[in-house]
């Protein structure tokens, strides 16, 4: 095996060249990028686009992982964020008067999303629930807060500086691409430039030895679900704007489990301690580009997700060194019995 083919960042590489290639094989103008309207317009922005919410989710869920832990509440978080921004700004038919300046609208929406990450964190890392168990808290009770802030009704937006955000072009990029750069380059800064990413490392592999050795290790804990849900607060203004409506129902759904499987992807350990934020980040995109080849091939929407349950499967069996090396293992068996006399 090639040595740059040991990296755990190759096998997600090839992942997303070989989905590109399939899109390209059966598009022929899927790699076409062209201007239009003031900005760049073609398959992989649009795939860029609607990856930045996933991306950003992926980003928070790293760090939970990292710590050993969980959160299987992004989605619903999603839905609170976009519910209450959708509310807070509300908007005319005529699209130039919000219920409150959406400058505030915006910090309500980020300012609950992170009371839910507090939430989370407060109670695995000071209550000691399991992660799964105080996140599923949130993800069941989550949806009906969402719902009770709109309502029950899916609320339209009309405010037009709202859309852009999620809808809006920057130097003929997607403004949401800019968003995602930014909390991106924060936390990459963050992780290697300074003790915090040992930090998590440290406490990810042996969370008491960790504590031993002068760590805040519960701190930590609730500062990763914080972000973690900060990040999906975020993208819940993105979903939202993107949209330009708030379903406390359906906003979110899922996301959870496609966060964990681009984090997994990206190869992120389950068991603490090992991450790679560009690991995430490429995973997210392999999810969105699957996802985008599933639709464009024209695959029945009754089984898509058996599809995308497939490849991923696939991947992760690639990724394994135990199953790589069990094939080799099987593979030179028979060549080992053929050369003898």
């Amino acid at each position: 095996m090639p040595e740059f083919m040991r990296h755990r960042l190759a096998w997600p590489l090839v992942t997303l060249f070989l989905l590109l290639a399939v899109n390209t094989a059966f598009n022929p103008s899927f790699l076409h990028i062209q201007w239009r309207d003031g900005h760049l317009y073609g398959s992989l922005i649009d795939i860029l686009n609607r990856a930045a919410p996933l991306v950003l989710v992926s980003l928070g869920m790293t760090l939970v992982i990292a710590t050993r832990g969980i959160d299987i509440s992004v989605g619903a978080t999603v839905a609170i964020a976009a519910a209450l921004a959708a509310w807070m700004i509300g908007g005319s038919v005529a699209g130039d008067v919000s219920r409150f300046p959406m400058p505030v609208a915006i910090l309500g929406a980020l300012a609950i999303a992170l009371v839910c990450g507090l939430w989370n964190g407060l109670l695995v890392a000071k209550v000691g629930m399991q992660p799964i168990i105080a996140t599923l808290i949130l993800m069941v009770a989550g949806r009906g807060i969402a719902q009770l802030i709109t309502g029950g009704q899916i609320i339209t937006i009309y405010y037009a500086p709202f859309f852009f955000l999620g809808g809006g072009y920057l130097l003929g990029l997607p403004f949401s691409l800019f968003i995602v750069g930014a909390v991106f380059a924060a936390l990459y800064l963050a992780m290697t430039r300074t003790a915090l990413g040992l930090f998590i490392q440290a406490v990810g592999i042996n969370p008491g030895a960790a504590r031993v050795a002068g760590i805040q290790s519960r701190r930590l804990i609730v500062g990763a679900y914080a972000f973690c849900g900060l990040c999906a607060g975020i993208a819940g203004l993105l979903i939202c704007s993107n949209v330009k409506s708030a379903d406390g129902n359906n906003a979110g759904q899922l996301l959870e489990l496609d966060a964990i499987l681009a984090v997994t992807l990206g190869g992120t350990a389950l068991t603490g301690g090992r991450f790679s934020l560009v690991g995430s980040v490429i995973g997210a995109l392999i999810i969105q580009t699957l996802t985008y080849a599933i639709y464009s091939l024209g695959v029945p929407p009754e089984i898509n997700l058996v599809v995308k349950a497939i490849v991923v499967f696939i991947v992760m069996l690639l990724q394994s060194p135990e199953f790589r090396a069990f094939i080799g293992k099987a593979i030179r068996r028979p060549a080992l019995h053929e050369g003898r006399p």
